[in-house]
């Protein structure tokens, strides 16, 4: 994993006339300050000159040449970005300009804040991060016939050599796989004495509801036992193991050990082994910087589809059309989500018959109110990104939704029409802007409702 320096977006300013003009001059010493932990801002380069080894470049002056020199701007790395305010955004005068180069075929990037400039300077930077990067991956033989649920599992695309080569070619990344069935044997053979010394450390930081001393043992095992795997490779930025799927190698699950990983190292997780998820994760959270996690979408639409698998009688009664209404859960409750970004979280025993009865699940809440459902579609050069809201949560017992979040969308029927898959990734905010903004740093389409 980079650092330091490393970390930040290599970007080389562009000039058209002089590099001692005032009014560049200006500017550019504003960048440095501006974006001094999210830029190394280069020596300035003449527009048509060689460039260095960079990530993008910027303008921090528009003048009126930019029409008159299209042929060399074509020629830069794009997508630009034209940062020509004070205040680290565009200016309103250059809006004309970049509508213009935009109408030649060039991807230009004008910012119209300070925070919307610092996340397209971090998406370069995990641009080429992303190329020595590693996700880590614990399965053994999934969706093979002996697992569990095998014939829901063998359909998921995320287990096919084509998913894998498709994330290697465009971002870099190289998947690495590791056997879930002697990672839960390591993390078995851990002494009750060592994990109990960890869980001290720990655990006046974290809820525990009515569960067995055993049960969060074994889960600060798994915990223990990821985190040595983690600490001896640094190019690792998400991991991911196939929990459900091969529960039968384990006597618990995962959850704690994301959820302490993310708030350490700020490790992107994968439940499941869902590369998909784990690559959409990782661009969200290293880009605009806002809470998310991971669930299975249920649209009121699918109606008994969605309540058998879900063991509940009926959906929660909610204002407005129920087609325009999503219940999300995952593994009992709404799903994995870290404590920094909770506003309610608790250990709680096992919820899914699926896994060993001394396993443990996060019950956990991300703030209502505005929030985007987000997730890269194969061959994963686009991504479907819907603004919608969850009004509420809606519990029922004797089931596997515990606790779910009730999703309110625009257009539930073409929604539910053009998903993308049942694991969707949610942020809370309306990012669709933002989403955009990094979109052309990573040459992606945005499908949006």
């Amino acid at each position: 994993m980079m650092a330091g320096e490393d970390m930040k977006a290599k970007l080389v300013p562009i000039y058209f006339k002089s590099a001692d003009d005032p009014d560049f001059l200006a500017q550019l010493n504003k960048l440095h300050d501006l974006l001094v932990d999210e830029a190394q801002i280069l020596a300035p380069v003449l527009l048509g000159a060689d460039l260095p080894e960079c990530d993008g470049v910027i303008f921090p002056q528009m003048l009126g040449e930019a029409y008159r020199e299209v042929a060399k701007i074509e020629q830069l790395p794009q997508p630009l970005m034209i940062v020509t305010s004070e205040f680290g955004t565009v200016s309103m005068w250059d809006w004309e300009i970049n509508s213009y180069l935009t109408t030649k075929g060039i991807k230009v990037i004008g910012p119209t804040s300070l925070q919307s400039t610092k996340q397209v300077c971090r998406a370069f930077a995990l641009k080429r991060q992303l190329k020595q990067s590693k996700f880590l991956v614990f399965q053994d033989n999934p969706a093979g016939g002996t697992g569990k649920q095998d014939d829901i599992f063998k359909r998921f695309y995320w287990w096919e050599p084509e998913c894998i080569d498709a994330i290697e070619s465009k971002y870099g990344i190289q998947v690495v796989k590791k056997s879930f069935k002697a990672l839960s044997e390591t993390a078995k053979a851990i002494t009750n004495e060592s994990a109990k010394r960890v869980w001290e450390q720990r655990k006046v930081n974290i809820p525990v509801g009515k569960i067995t001393n055993q049960a969060i043992l074994s889960a600060v095992k798994v915990y223990m036992a990821v985190k040595a795997e983690l600490e001896r490779d640094e190019d690792i930025v998400a991991v991911g193991m196939n929990c459900l799927n091969e529960s039968m190698f384990s006597d618990t699950t995962p959850c704690l050990a994301w959820n302490l990983l993310y708030e350490e190292k700020r490790m992107v997780w994968g439940c499941e082994a869902d590369l998909v998820s784990m690559l959409t994760k990782v661009l969200i959270d290293k880009t605009i910087n806002v809470p998310f996690m991971m669930t299975n979408l249920y649209p009121f639409q699918m109606g008994q589809a969605a309540l058998k698998h879900e063991n509940i009688p009926n959906f929660p009664e909610v204002d407005g059309a129920p087609e325009n209404h999503i219940l999300a859960a995952h593994c009992g409750y709404f799903g994995v989500v870290p404590q920094s970004f909770s506003t309610k979280w608790q250990l709680e025993d096992k919820v899914l018959a699926m896994v060993d009865p001394n396993a443990t699940a996060i019950n956990a809440r991300l703030a209502e109110g505005e929030i985007t459902l987000v997730k890269l579609l194969p061959p994963f050069d686009r991504w479907q990104i819907v603004e919608c809201d969850l009004p509420k949560y809606a519990q029922f017992t004797n089931s596997d939704c515990l606790n779910g979040a009730v999703i309110r969308v625009h257009n539930g029927k073409r929604l539910v029409n053009d998903l993308a898959s049942h694991h969707f990734i949610i942020t809370n905010g309306h990012n669709q802007n933002e989403l955009e903004m990094i979109s052309k740093v990573f040459d992606l389409e945005c499908i949006s409702e």
